[in-house]
């Protein structure tokens, strides 16, 4: 298989869906014979601010000259973004090679390994042949039976745990934080950004019980600035200088002051232009914070704001937290086939705030176009798939086949 008939391959796993344990993952290792050697393993989950912190513990490390490993998910634009050593995303090739090794491995497997754990073992064996200094690794969904907890780490690291795939993690708090306090393992440290009170009482219950040493994160990096918008990218900087000390990895002062302000790391509140801003947010608290960090860029100027949010998450809630900083709202209809209608969210928009006027267009360029007439900035959000769609129409990149869930 050349690279785009591999990708094909890849993405027709998702037939078998998710499924969250840890026997294929474990299974896939043994028989590849990954072994990340000598390398120190950072271990990161939660629910919002992993990929950031991911990137910044990246962004320093390298600074510092370790070789580094960097596994991420989902990806904005191309698949290849999953997948980085030393800041370069995998090569087309080596994802072709890596994916029909896999593939005539896994061939009468049963039950049949996923997307995702055949990603997962993708990475780890590209790590492995690249002879890394540190493997920085991001859960996919939740933590406990996620594929990434296979390897054994050096830290574990939990971002801001709230509300989403309640479907897979549990429909409380409690129940999500238990799945993502799963990546803590026997005496093996443990770094956590200040939770909410149900889910501290599980990452601490759970740090006991493994005898790990915890530390909460309740203070931000104020030291020098972070190269990412926002108070909260203040405080995964500080969560991400922890983890890599706690890994008892060197690094010094110049080289976290570099790495964090030379971070890129797209769609995170970025700044396409004086009038663009990119962003994720996908569940109510992040589309929380992302209000706020609006709030700290523009002052009490409204957004022209250009939403797209799948349907499987928390529709209302995602509307509610960014309903006061909108003046005008754009519904555009996207590719991704999880996405919500536009006239689903329309309705949705109405029945919460009846007063915000909204309008559903074909695709983004046509939102693009009728924000651009307003003199508002605009916003575009909703989700991580969006966002890579609207990165991919502004660089002028054609939108790959390459979406996908996870």
């Amino acid at each position: 298989m050349n690279y785009r008939e591999a990708l094909a391959w890849l993405y027709g796993l998702q037939r078998f869906g998710i499924k969250l344990g840890l026997e294929n993952i474990q299974r896939l290792i043994a028989e590849l014979h990954i072994d990340l050697g000598r390398a120190r393993v950072i271990h990161v989950a939660g629910t919002n601010g992993k990929g950031s912190v991911c990137a910044m513990i990246d962004s320093i490390l390298r600074t510092q000259k370790y070789r580094t490993g960097l596994f991420t998910s989902p990806h904005l634009v191309t698949f290849r973004e999953r997948i980085g050593v030393d800041g370069k995303m995998i090569s087309e090739e080596a994802v072709a090679n890596g994916l029909n090794t896999i593939r005539d491995l896994v061939r009468d497997w049963d039950p049949h390994p996923t997307f995702f754990e055949v990603t997962t073992a993708l990475g780890l064996k590209y790590f492995s042949e690249a002879k890394i200094d540190v493997a920085i690794l991001e859960t996919g969904l939740g933590g406990r039976l996620d594929a990434t907890n296979a390897v054994q780490s050096d830290v574990s690291v939990i971002t801001s745990i709230a509300l989403d795939h309640q479907q897979w993690l549990g429909q409380s708090l409690r129940e999500i934080a238990t799945e993502k306090a799963g990546i803590i393992k026997p005496k093996i440290p443990v770094v956590s950004a200040s939770q909410a009170s149900d889910a501290e009482k599980v990452i601490r219950s759970r740090a006991a019980e493994c005898e790990a040493p915890l530390e909460l994160v309740n203070d931000s990096y104020q030291k020098t600035p972070v190269g990412l918008s926002g108070e909260y990218q203040k405080q995964n900087a500080a969560l991400a200088i922890l983890a890599i000390r706690s890994a008892k990895v060197d690094i010094d002062d110049s080289s976290i002051e570099s790495g964090l302000a030379s971070i890129d790391w797209p769609a995170r509140f970025e700044r396409w232009n004086n009038r663009f801003v990119i962003d994720g947010a996908h569940n109510p608290a992040a589309a929380r914070v992302l209000a706020q960090t609006w709030r700290e860029s523009f002052g009490d100027q409204r957004a022209s704001l250009i939403l797209a949010i799948l349907s499987d998450k928390d529709l209302r809630g995602i509307c509610e937290a960014l309903a006061p900083i909108a003046s005008f709202v754009l519904l555009p209809k996207i590719r991704s086939e999880r996405a919500t209608p536009p006239d689903k969210l329309a309705k949705i928009l109405s029945a919460n705030t009846p007063s915000l006027p909204y309008s559903a267009t074909q695709s983004i360029a046509d939102a693009l176009d009728q924000a651009r007439a307003k003199p508002n900035p605009i916003l575009l959000t909703g989700s991580l798939h969006f966002a890579g769609e609207a990165l991919a129409y502004l660089r002028g990149e054609p939108a790959a086949f390459e979406e996908c869930a996870q």
